[in-house]
């Protein structure tokens, strides 16, 4: 049998810089299963510094034209990007229903000493975070609000993920 859209999902994995995102969605791509889109994984791969937003913006457009395409197929996607602003996954979400996709939200946190810890430890990032731009992203990211999660299918938050 063919699978339709209409058993696909998205999940959208929100969080900054050491959350946890790119653990918990190589998790979940096991267990939906799912394709996994992850920039920083493209852009390592294809030597673009993690810091190039214009680079990164660009792959994220593409990873979005064949997460769309996937999800008319009726395969599940994971789309890592960190999606600090409404907006974006406002868009997300509703270009998915259109598809007839299930939208999933995945909420992602933790106290910034334990997120500058963790960037700190993975050193993935050829020029380090600083406690200061993680302060500042801090500062910058739309937590989601209730109103914004009764929006999705389903939402993951902190308080129900599994410990790492």
């Amino acid at each position: 049998m063919r699978p339709d859209a209409r058993s696909a999902t998205l999940v959208i994995v929100c969080g900054l810089p050491g959350s946890g995102k790119t653990t918990h969605a190589r998790r979940l791509e096991e267990e939906l299963p799912a394709v996994r889109f992850c920039p920083d994984e493209w852009m390592q791969a294809l030597g673009i510094s993690l810091h190039d937003e214009a680079r990164r913006d660009d792959i994220e457009q593409l990873q979005w034209t064949q997460a769309k395409r996937l999800l008319g197929l009726g395969v599940s996607v994971l789309i890592e990007w960190g999606t600090w602003g409404r907006n974006e996954r406002d868009r997300l979400r509703q270009e998915a229903r259109a598809l007839g996709a299930r939208v999933e939200l995945h909420y992602l946190t933790a106290p910034t000493d334990v997120l500058y810890d963790r960037v700190q430890r993975r050193a993935m990032e050829e020029v380090p975070i600083t406690r200061e731009e993680l302060d500042a992203w801090a500062a910058l990211i739309e937590v989601p609000g209730q109103d914004e999660m009764m929006l999705f299918d389903r939402v993951l938050t902190p308080e129900e993920r599994r410990p790492e």
